[in-house]
């Protein structure tokens, strides 16, 4: 059987880029939702999809830190950083497809996938990883970064493979007096750099401190051992506060999951701009749509500036990390610009962001392609 344990350096470095292109990929689907909302309804949808946004930027930084303790280079601007959507992620013995989406109760069925606790049922304890055909058109995330098509049942045990390798490999360094926490301590992104009312963002330099650091991840997104809370007991895990959305209700203290008995909150499941779903710029019409193309085109030149400031952040100047999220609320005018206005030949369809970053691996093939069919 093929042991996916990771055995080098090299291979926990990699496995560290693939947590943060996982993490970065839950942002646009998130912030896209959240700007989809029309202006005036859905103010409890509105405030949880902000606060997740913010979080997940959390879990992007602590990878980026766990990287750089052990000697890596975060870089978001490598050109298979950022995905194309639809994309990709474990669901168990199968995939489900994470793409952009304007808020509804299909995004949120989506969300809760992406959040959801996972553990292997009995008849597959102990079996590896599952085997399953990547399509060459499709990001998948989530699996081995070293075999394609052999993938994690969870994200929750693709964090937890990376805590044992870190465990395995710190180990085998110690017995030889040393220690793969080498990293430039400077690089370290800590709370004064970033604000999350969802955990404190502390510098990783050893064993202990990278542990807690995946723990927060997974504690953030699915919850304490099977409870609703995080481990400090006072914020929702991200799975069960899009599970008040679904329910209409929200949880309170001694709630057990699927359960909330709090107050009732009210969703509006039309309070949302129509958007094309995964839409690309090659889709928009150049003639009768040449206002929207240049809006999206704008929109994906201002993300890849995104993503190079917080490569610079992460990579000695982490002051830069204090007009992240600026930036990301600053997205806010140039996504409305897109959501509020009909896409031409597709009717009932508005504009949307694509998030086709220039430089990126999907968008050079794009851009060939399209000089070539001109």
């Amino acid at each position: 059987m093929y042991s996916y344990s990771i055995r080098t350096l090299d291979e926990l470095k990699e496995f560290l880029y693939q947590a943060m292109r996982l993490e970065h990929a839950t942002i646009p689907p998130y912030l896209t939702a959240l700007y989809s909302i029309k202006p005036g309804v859905n103010q409890d949808a509105t405030q949880v999809l902000r606060v997740i946004v913010v979080e997940e930027m959390l879990h992007l930084t602590i990878a980026a830190n766990i990287l750089n303790a052990i000697g890596g280079t975060p870089d978001l601007t490598r050109p298979d950083f950022a995905v194309d959507y639809p994309a990709s992620l474990p669901d168990g013995e199968t995939d489900f497809k994470v793409g952009i989406q304007a808020f509804g109760r299909e995004a949120l069925a989506t969300f809760l996938k992406i959040e959801r606790p996972a553990q292997r049922p009995i008849h597959l304890v102990g079996k590896g990883l599952i085997h399953r055909k990547t399509s060459p058109h499709t990001t998948a995330l989530g699996n081995d970064p070293r075999h394609e098509d052999l993938h994690f049942y969870s994200i929750g045990e693709f964090y937890s493979t990376i805590a044992e390798g870190i465990k395995y490999l710190e180990a085998e360094a110690h017995r030889v007096g040393t220690t793969i926490f080498t990293g430039d301590r400077s690089r370290q992104i800590t709370s004064e750099y970033y604000y999350s009312g969802g955990g404190e963002l502390f510098a990783v330099t050893d064993l202990k401190s990278a542990l807690e650091a995946i723990e927060l991840i997974i504690e953030q997104g699915e919850g304490d051992g099977g409870g609703i809370y995080d481990d400090n007991e006072h914020e929702l895990a991200h799975y069960y506060r899009f599970d008040e959305l679904v329910k209409g209700r929200y949880y309170q203290k001694g709630d057990q999951p699927g359960h909330p008995t709090g107050p009732q909150l009210q969703v509006d499941w039309e309070g949302a701009y129509p958007i094309k779903a995964n839409l690309k710029v090659v889709d928009i019409d150049i003639k009768e749509g040449s206002e929207l193309r240049e809006a999206a085109t704008a929109f994906n030149k201002r993300y890849g500036e995104f993503l190079q400031l917080l490569t610079r952040a992460y990579n000695g100047q982490p002051s830069l990390l204090l007009e992240a999220v600026p930036i990301m609320f600053e997205f806010r005018n140039m996504i409305f610009e897109l959501v509020r206005n009909p896409l031409p030949n597709h009717p009932g369809k508005n504009g949307s962001p694509t998030y086709e970053i220039p430089g990126s691996t999907k968008q050079a093939a794009i851009t060939r392609q399209a000089e070539v069919s001109a």
